[in-house]
């Protein structure tokens, strides 16, 4: 599609067929704290960023930075946020640009270097000048370059199930182009979301806490903003195919705590790849011990027979396992 084509597509409302539809910036999908926007300019837009901010009441003096994952928004985040809160942490939960409440932005050129340095700037501006950050799935790749290229403002690294702990390009996955990604993107329903996360997340079981998450994404979709929508993700899912970061596992200098699920098995672009390759991608309980194992110090934690979102899946397990890897620096 060229661009003229595609910005006057991206710029038309849709009509949404299926509920629940949200606007463009996620309007009318309550968070469970206050949205705040930090203001910014970047690639020659006008751009905001949404976060959380959860303040806690007796200040341990430790400020806590949680990623989300690409089917995932800072929301998702909520629980964690009031648990560390309790335990003393200031915690930042933040939409990236180009997902959730943050701006869609139209020609942006996303890279894990410049979403890693609007966060920088993000909690610059706050005056945070050094946080735990921790990364869940696309966060968790956002978080390993975040610490690459600003250690000094990392305390402690903790990746979540990340994506990116093999290169899937380098192991024989076809490359998709963005318009291809974006024609599939379009056609991205809540009932294939809801198999897609039952398959490769929950190892085949769901639960009725999971429906939400489901919402929250299809709501993007199914709303006046869903062409923006389609075409962001498609790009952010070019980025994470074409980005990966395991290479330069060895050259993080941070303390650096990996967790992932036992029964993990994502892997962006299996779908396109031959059989007896796909059978092979995915594998987190083999992967995990690989990359903690490059990782100068790395402390693994292995939840047993959890899949992708322990945090959803298994929260109170999750909370003391991150508690006590916090704690532990």
């Amino acid at each position: 599609m060229r661009l003229p084509l595609l910005a006057a597509a991206l710029l038309s409302a849709t009509t949404a067929s299926a509920a629940p539809s949200y606007g463009p910036e996620l309007e009318g999908f309550d968070y469970p704290y206050p949205v705040k926007r930090h203001a910014f300019a970047s690639q020659g837009q006008d751009l905001s960023m949404a976060y959380m901010e959860v303040v806690p009441e007796r200040p341990n003096g430790r400020t806590v930075v949680l990623l989300h994952g690409k089917n995932f928004c800072a929301a998702t985040w909520g629980d964690t946020a009031a648990v560390l809160a309790r335990d003393g942490y200031r915690v930042l939960a933040l939409d990236q640009v180009g997902f959730c409440k943050s701006t869609k932005p139209l020609g942006y050129q996303f890279s894990f270097n410049q979403l890693a340095t609007n966060t920088h700037d993000l909690l610059a501006a706050l005056g945070i000048g050094r946080a735990a950050i921790v990364g869940h799935s696309m966060g968790g790749m956002l978080a390993a370059r975040y610490a690459l290229m600003f250690p000094d403002s990392v305390e402690q690294l903790v990746m979540v199930d990340p994506l990116g702990l093999e290169d899937w390009q380098a192991k024989g996955v076809p490359y998709q182009t963005i318009d291809a990604a974006y024609a599939a993107e379009r056609k991205t329903s809540a009932a294939g979301i809801k198999a897609y996360q039952l398959k490769f997340y929950y190892n085949g079981e769901w639960k009725p806490a999971y429906d939400r998450w489901v919402e929250m994404q299809a709501g993007l979709y199914a709303g006046p903003g869903a062409e923006r929508v389609a075409w962001n993700q498609a790009q952010t899912s070019d980025m994470v195919f074409t980005q990966p970061v395991v290479h330069e596992f060895d050259r993080l200098r941070v303390p650096t705590v990996l967790m992932v699920g036992t029964k993990d098995r994502t892997a962006p672009g299996g779908n396109r790849a031959a059989p007896e390759v796909a059978q092979t991608l995915g594998r987190y309980d083999l992967l995990g011990p690989e990359a903690a194992a490059r990782i100068k110090g790395a402390r693994l934690v292995m939840f047993e027979g959890l899949g992708h979102s322990p945090q959803v899946e298994a929260p109170d397990q999750f909370y003391a396992a991150l508690l006590r890897e916090l704690a532990a620096k």
